[in-house]
């Protein structure tokens, strides 16, 4: 996800003011990311009273010290911790004010564009030393490649924090009960898929797939051969013969945006797709007024829940991940770091805050910190955990907002807990895992550290491939100019991406 990265201040002023703070307790000279340890598990001495914290999260809707979570940590932990949060709006603003205010915050939650911008201006302290000599827990359960995703010029500035695992978050879903009565089967090619789109189109008389914003149809562009990670913020990355080109650059994308010109044209899709937000898409769904939309496991409650009360007798299905020209099937699959735990330079206690952040990766503070107690807010079945209700939502339903690192081998399992919450979410994670079983290709830059040249043009570079690609389909610009596109396109930032993501992979790739 990219946010805004840091405006109000320029980067020298903001590193002369931290400058002026005076230097640190602690020096990292490594060049190596912290190597696994066999030590002993840290565990709380109980009579060495322990400071007092304060930390910084990203922002969300509730009072994290109010939170069963957090007052969980500071018992088992005996280190107290109190919370801020960064505004909804201008988060990377303020931000840079509490940075240039000196702010004492022992830890922050940071994204990936501010963790590079406050590592690069020297705001966040290396932890390469004290990671090694106090990070016991964090490791052992803290993959090498999530390690090297934090390294910066040589150094390591923060904690990485991964999430979920790999895992497929979208899909095609379909009124199946109009197929039913038309006679329609599954689609599993794109010629097939076009065929029902205008069978349903005719017969039906209701646009056949409505999307939104975004040109680029993550279940419809592998058939071209075009892979788009899902929920990534950059515009996709492939491995072409070692080296890594962005799809833009792909011969292929254009025939991607004839087909969808083609549908456009013939009224297949939502004629209002450069407009619609998301709300809408689900709305044009659970009204009747479209058959297909791509939809995110996440939102399989709101949309069949919606659809059955205006539609009584509605069926919803999700089809088939699509075989590509090449005769194979290729799903787009999330993975990678979510955030980083960064140290700001002028912390006091460091040592400590090391300690802390690693004795929450203990096992057993980790996963009841993450899922609570068995048998009051989760059960465990065949190896599986599952929330108990209404209990896990009323007082762990906040608690991924504490993790500052993860178990990564065992998180995912315990996370699967929290798709479990709900019949209808469970079943389309579940659906959409298995039908992506085997097939799933992950971005190449998943476990790349925030490259600077990233950071400095994808967001406007992606606004710019959005912005001309619906003019494409929409018909409002000639696809004959794509080479004019592209020349812009690298021209003001993407030779300097594509340079920079290919040292790194050089450098990483296995």
């Amino acid at each position: 996800m990219v946010k805004k990265f840091l405006a109000l201040m320029s980067i020298t002023t903001l590193a002369a003011a931290i400058t002026a703070c005076g230097g640190s307790s602690q020096t990292a000279n490594s060049s190596t990311a912290p190597s696994p340890s066999t030590a002993p598990i840290a565990t709380v001495d109980t009579n060495k009273p322990k400071p007092e914290f304060k930390a910084l999260l990203q922002y969300a809707r509730f009072d994290p010290n109010a939170e069963v979570v957090a007052k969980f940590l500071n018992e088992k932990t005996g280190y107290k911790v109190t919370y801020d949060m960064l505004p909804v709006e201008n988060p990377d603003d303020k931000l840079n004010l509490l940075m240039a205010n000196k702010e004492k915050y022992a830890f922050m939650l940071l994204s990936g564009p501010q963790y590079s911008r406050l590592s690069s201006s020297g705001a966040l302290e290396p932890i390469d030393e004290l990671v090694n000599k106090y990070g016991t827990n964090m490791k052992n359960v803290i993959s090498q490649n999530s390690w090297n995703g934090a390294k910066l010029n040589g150094k390591i500035y923060g904690i990485p924090q991964t999430g979920s695992g790999t895992i497929v978050n979208t899909a095609l879903i379909v009124r199946q009960d109009w197929m039913d009565e038309l006679g329609l089967k599954a689609p599993t090619t794109r010629d097939e898929l076009y065929n029902v789109m205008k069978t349903i189109k005719e017969k039906k008389n209701v646009m056949a797939l409505s999307g939104g914003k975004s040109p680029l149809v993550t279940e419809i562009m592998p058939t071209f051969g075009l892979t788009l990670v899902q929920s990534t913020a950059t515009t996709g990355w492939q491995d072409v013969n070692g080296k890594l080109v962005n799809v833009v650059e792909n011969p292929n994308m254009k025939k991607y945006l004839e087909f969808m010109k083609k549908l456009y044209s013939e009224k297949l899709i939502d004629q209002e797709w450069s407009l619609n937000q998301a709300n809408k898409v689900i709305e044009n769904f659970t009204s009747g007024k479209t058959a297909i939309i791509s939809n995110g496991y996440f939102n399989a409650p709101t949309v069949q829940n919606a659809l059955l009360k205006n539609t009584p007798n509605a069926k919803i299905a999700s089809l088939p991940y699509l075989i590509g020209d090449d005769g194979k099937v290729q799903v787009m699959g999330s993975a990678g770091i979510s955030y980083y735990v960064g140290i700001p330079k002028w912390a006091d206690n460091k040592e400590e805050i090391i300690k802390y952040l690693d004795l929450k990766l203990d096992k057993d503070i980790h996963k009841e910190a993450t899922i609570g107690k068995e048998g009051v807010h989760h059960k465990v079945e065949n190896g599986n955990y599952f929330p108990i209700l209404p209990i896990f939502n009323d007082q762990y339903n906040n608690a991924s907002s504490f993790l500052t690192g993860v178990d990564e081998k065992n998180y995912p399992i315990y996370w699967q807990a929290r798709v479990r919450k709900d019949p209808i979410l469970t079943d389309a994670f579940n659906k959409n895992q298995e039908a992506a079983k085997g097939n799933i290709v992950i971005d190449p830059l998943s476990f790349a550290p925030p490259l600077e040249a990233i950071g400095k043009y994808n967001l406007k570079l992606q606004k710019l491939m959005e912005d001309t690609f619906l003019k494409y389909i929409t018909g409002a610009e000639q696809l004959e100019n794509y080479d004019k596109f592209l020349a812009q396109w690298k021209t003001e930032g993407g030779e300097e991406m594509t340079k920079a993501v290919n040292e790194w992979y050089a450098a990483n790739k296995k």
